[in-house]
């Protein structure tokens, strides 16, 4: 799991792909690489994280791209990795985890 502010102006680049809304860092939100979001059949739909002994419900709300990257809409960032759950803050925090730890281990299902 990486850490992404939805919100506007933060790291995720332009709006949320699903509903084209920015989310505040205290909102439980999302984006899956492109493999797992595939092709929006999560889009506003809840996943299950489950990290350091906690279980957490977030909403998916964007893509985190696997292929396209380096890009205003994407924030200048490279691709994502195959296997990337991108997280608000809300989600680290109510998981438990430091936000400078920068990349987590996390496992997670549909809800």
């Amino acid at each position: 799991m990486t850490l992404n502010s939805f919100a506007k102006g933060g790291d995720g680049g332009g709006p949320s792909e699903c509903d084209n809304k920015y989310h505040p860092d205290d909102e439980m939100v999302v984006a899956l690489s492109t493999g797992w979001f595939d092709g929006m059949s999560r889009c506003l739909k809840n996943i299950r994280i489950n990290a350091n002994g906690n279980s957490v419900l977030a909403k998916v709300v964007d893509e985190c791209d696997s292929v396209n990257g380096c890009d205003k809409d994407h924030d200048f960032q490279p691709p994502c990795a195959n296997n990337i759950v991108d997280a608000s803050p809300a989600v680290w925090k109510a998981l438990g985890i430091p936000k400078k730890v920068g990349e987590y281990s996390i496992t997670w299902s549909d809800a």
